[in-house]
């Protein structure tokens, strides 16, 4: 049987990926969006594809906490992620659904459907089949939570970014408009503990990628940094 790219992720050889994982909150999309735009490089945010997947399980009556029942259903919807780090897009079945993935029902919701390995293997071929995509030869900068260690393990660049859980909290409340951090910490330490905890895929800091702890850095801090790394991978 021939191996493609989609199947492969050693099959990349002319393709520069920067893997970044990390925890919630940690900056990961400000920092690959930036990173992708000062090189030059496309943007994948496999996290939104989870969302877009639990988005359309809500929207079909689908019990979340059912796996069973989410991985009955979990080929049928079409998931397409825009790759544009100035404007990237995530739809289902031809909608819009960038704002509907952010509401707190997706939120409280992704988890037990990202643990479903049926979607795992599903959005893993998506995302694959899109890192290795004959467009913007150049490269992509691809963000979540096992990018590093199975989506593309053999990324030239990666990254495990994390933060203090009160930084986190801040951040993330501050981007959603909440008021009660505490709150909001709580719902991230829990959101670690289930992906550092699941069977299949968990978040874990891959071989040969570099911690970065963002919680003393801005982000164009950061973004210097990892553009520093890829400066020198490319030398």
């Amino acid at each position: 049987m021939t191996s493609t790219a989609a199947d492969r992720p050693d099959l990349f050889p002319d393709r520069l990926v920067v893997a970044v994982d990390g925890t919630s909150g940690s900056g990961k999309s400000s920092t690959c969006r930036g990173v992708a735009s000062r090189l030059g490089l496309r943007y994948l945010d496999t996290g939104a594809m989870f969302r877009a997947m639990t988005w359309w399980m809500l929207e079909q009556g689908v019990d979340v906490h059912d796996a069973a029942a989410v991985a009955a259903r979990c080929d049928e919807p079409v998931i397409e992620s825009g790759t544009d780090p100035t404007g990237p897009t995530i739809t289902v079945d031809g909608a819009d659904v960038a704002a509907a993935i952010r509401t707190d029902e997706v939120t409280g919701s992704v988890s037990p459907v990202s643990t479903v390995p049926e979607v795992r293997a599903r959005l893993l071929a998506l995302q694959r089949s899109i890192i290795g995509a004959d467009v913007e030869p150049a490269g992509i900068v691809v963000e979540g939570r096992d990018i590093g260690s199975v989506v593309v393990p053999d990324a030239p660049v990666k990254l495990y970014l994390t933060a203090d859980a009160a930084a986190r909290a801040s951040r993330r409340a501050a981007e959603q408009g909440a008021v009660d951090v505490a709150a909001t910490e709580q719902l991230l330490l829990s959101r670690d503990q289930i992906d550092s905890g699941r069977a299949t895929a968990p978040l874990v800091m891959a071989d040969g990628a570099v911690h970065v702890d963002t919680t003393g850095y801005t982000l164009d801090e950061v973004i210097e940094l990892v553009v520093g790394m890829v400066d020198r991978v490319g030398t």
